[in-house]
């Protein structure tokens, strides 16, 4: 089955929609959001509690389904695939960043890292290898062998990064990434980021409630009450 559609950019929401039961009670979570991101952008979503931010995170990650409109990434319409080829398609084209880190606590920095090289399905690197040069790079090269209960916050944030750019993804979906940091580890984090982007002309979309990542992105994306309601306000970059 081809399922490809042509498209310069990366993200495109259409008409997208989630609703939650809960009991007898339908909620809305996501109602009718449209939006494009082109490659190499950096896009926050932002909004008050309850508004749809990580509901829309997960919705572009494939890590739910839609209630109805479409998600195309990259070209694919992730909508309606099957489990196993959304697995794939994760795997492959997008990194997550999450606020509790979800690192693996019985392996060490090296090995967490280097967990999804070994799912690829045409491994693009050597696993160890490629997980010692993202950590090296960010600075943890002298923390390979420890596990994340011996690494600060921040540096477990940065095992984090590492893991989800180690398959080279172009997308890279992080959600309020600075939750559980202090405000230097996240002043790092934020400029790291813009490195990132800059460096392997990565996009990336952050769910955020810090008003210092939101004022450095390119443009944010407001979300209540489950409705996109400004995606084209332009942000002063901040570096």
């Amino acid at each position: 089955m081809n399922d490809s559609i042509t498209n310069a950019n990366m993200l495109i929401a259409q008409g997208l929609s989630r609703q939650l039961r809960v009991g007898e009670h339908v909620i809305h979570a996501l109602h009718e959001v449209d939006l494009a991101i082109e490659a190499g952008e950096m896009i926050g979503i932002v909004g008050p509690s309850g508004s749809g931010k990580s509901t829309l995170l997960g919705l572009l990650g494939g890590l739910d389904r839609p209630s109805s409109g479409k998600v195309i990434l990259d070209g694919i319409d992730i909508s309606e695939l099957s489990e196993d080829r959304i697995t794939e398609i994760r795997n492959e084209k997008i990194g997550f960043i999450f606020q509790f880190f979800n690192l693996i606590p019985t392996l060490n920095a090296l090995e967490n890292v280097a967990l999804p090289l070994q799912f690829a399905r045409q491994p693009k690197f050597r696993p160890e290898q490629r997980a010692r040069e993202l950590l090296t790079r960010l600075g943890l090269g002298d923390r390979l062998r420890h596990r994340p209960a011996e690494l600060s916050g921040g540096q477990q944030q940065r095992v984090a990064i590492a893991r989800a750019l180690a398959n080279q993804p172009p997308l890279l979906l992080a959600d309020e990434p600075t939750g559980n940091l202090d405000r230097s580890a996240s002043v790092e984090l934020l400029e790291l980021l813009h490195e990132i982007r800059d460096t392997e002309k990565t996009t990336i979309v952050v769910v955020t409630h810090d008003a210092a990542i939101a004022a450095s992105l390119d443009r944010a994306l407001t979300l209540e009450d489950g409705r996109l309601v400004e995606q084209e306000r332009a942000i002063a970059a901040a570096h």
